[in-house]
């Protein structure tokens, strides 16, 4: 028997508001107990909370004499490799990404032979278990793809008999399961959601175990399977480009955190799913995606610098677009003069753009990061520069690759998984204590009443 309500909605809405009553905490605590707000310090800077040999964000040099940080364009390595080294030296390679993937598990670059035991173990782990895709990715399918990563990625668990088992070996199994698994849950994911929701054909192509992961996801997306050497290219740099980030961007901290806990592998991934499916995290290209097209709306012309910087202004005053004050793409947390990423990105984004007859396109988001630069600094009166992200290009390039906006955060866990399963395993290897920060109660204690003298 199902119980009915009256005003439900009322009764919900006073919860609600004493909830939010609840919670509230006043602001000037935070500065009175010198509270690291976000694990940062005052000046931005992250709280030190562990350390990695994995991968290392440069922004700053030293200079030997005076102990000063002198802003540099921006550096990214792993395992101590300089990343904008390691794809030059690519040389057209067609399996760049599981390379990477083998130097972030591993710590050093493969052999040839190496490489080609690697990828012929991930293409053994590129299929999904008997019936899981009628059973499990085409069943109570979601609108969001994040969702559906979460969602198969444990239930996955129950497919494993040694599931709970976290010793490195079968960790390390585990891991490279689910990098190799990832592209098809997200692709059929997408599939089965077009098909259900928006009463499309559904086609489900398997992967090919001679493509690299960049081939099969564009050959597995696309209703012909069809894709460009260049587009093939593309892909696997930003894959590259996505693979870690140092240990304390918040998906993967939360990778460290969870994995302190000595919970299993499905588990810490989905809890590292659940960080990037944040839109302050994994979701900010879908804005800088949002902001172009309002751009291209509200700009008539484009080339006109002096009207693309007009709007710019009143995007920061607030006054147009979503009314935050943002320029989405802009700024980073480390990174000064530039971020690598970007600057990678940007370069095969034009090279595309050529490819797709966009480069107006091109163009206009090149102004865009040039005029914003400047306009920011004006505005907030900064002493140093404002550099344009990896998510500024990333959406653009995702795009004119013929990725649909759901796939677009996925594609960044397609990449990031691998490099959460060296930083889990990195937490494993040290056997750290279970990562548990301070939290100050500033609320006060009270004498219990009975219901009865409650009013």
């Amino acid at each position: 028997m199902t119980m009915k309500y009256e005003n439900l909605e009322d009764k919900l809405n006073q919860l609600v508001e004493y909830s939010m009553n609840s919670g509230k905490i006043d602001l000037a605590l935070y500065t009175e107990y010198d509270v690291k707000r976000g694990l940062r310090e005052s000046t931005g800077k992250g709280v030190l909370t562990g350390l990695t040999e994995i991968s290392d964000v440069i922004a700053f040099d030293v200079d030997e004499e005076t102990g000063e940080k002198v802003p540099v364009d921006g550096r990214l390595y792993y395992q101590g490799y300089n990343v904008a080294e390691l794809i030059e030296g690519m040389n057209g390679r067609r399996f760049g990404f599981e390379e990477i993937t083998y130097l972030l598990l591993f710590g050093e670059l493969p052999t040839a032979a190496q490489l080609e035991d690697f990828n012929e173990i991930l293409s053994i782990y590129r299929e999904l278990p008997d019936t899981f895709v009628r059973d499990v990715v085409m069943k109570a399918t979601s609108k969001n793809m994040m969702n559906t990563l979460q969602r198969c990625v444990l239930t996955l668990y129950s497919y494993d008999e040694k599931a709970d088992d976290i010793s490195i070996p079968n960790v390390l199994r585990q891991a490279l399961s689910l990098i190799a698994k990832m592209p098809l849950i997200a692709v059929y994911g997408y599939h089965a959601y077009r098909h259900y929701h928006e009463n499309q054909n559904l086609f489900i192509r398997n992967p090919k175990p001679e493509l690299s992961l960049a081939e099969n996801i564009l050959q597995m997306l696309h209703p012909d399977g069809q894709y460009t050497e260049l587009e093939a290219k593309v892909l696997d740099v930003a894959l590259i480009l996505h693979a870690d980030h140092g240990g304390g961007n918040n998906s993967t901290f939360t990778t460290h955190v969870v994995s302190s806990s000595g919970t299993d592998t499905y588990s810490a991934v989905a809890a590292s799913l659940s960080s990037l499916k944040g839109p302050r995290h994994g979701g900010a290209n879908l804005k800088v995606m949002e902001m172009f097209e309002n751009i291209k709306e509200n700009v008539a012309d484009w080339e006109d610098e002096k009207e693309l910087r007009s709007y710019l202004i009143k995007m920061l005053d607030k006054e147009v677009f979503d009314h935050t004050g943002l320029i989405y793409g802009m700024g980073h947390a480390v990174y000064t003069l530039s971020d690598p990423r970007c600057v990678i990105l940007k370069r095969y984004a034009k090279k595309l753009s050529e490819e797709k007859h966009a480069e107006r396109e091109f163009n206009l988001y090149e102004a865009v990061e040039r005029i914003a630069g400047e306009c920011i600094a004006q505005k907030r009166r900064l002493l140093k520069p404002v550099c344009a992200n990896v998510d500024f290009y990333s959406g653009f390039v995702y795009a004119m690759l013929g990725l649909p906006k759901e796939l677009y955060t996925p594609i960044f866990a397609i990449s990031r998984i691998s490099g959460w399963s060296a930083h889990r395993m990195e937490e494993l290897v040290n056997e750290g204590k279970i990562i548990r920060p301070a939290y100050k109660y500033v609320g006060h204690h009270k004498a219990y009443r009975s219901l009865e003298e409650r009013e």
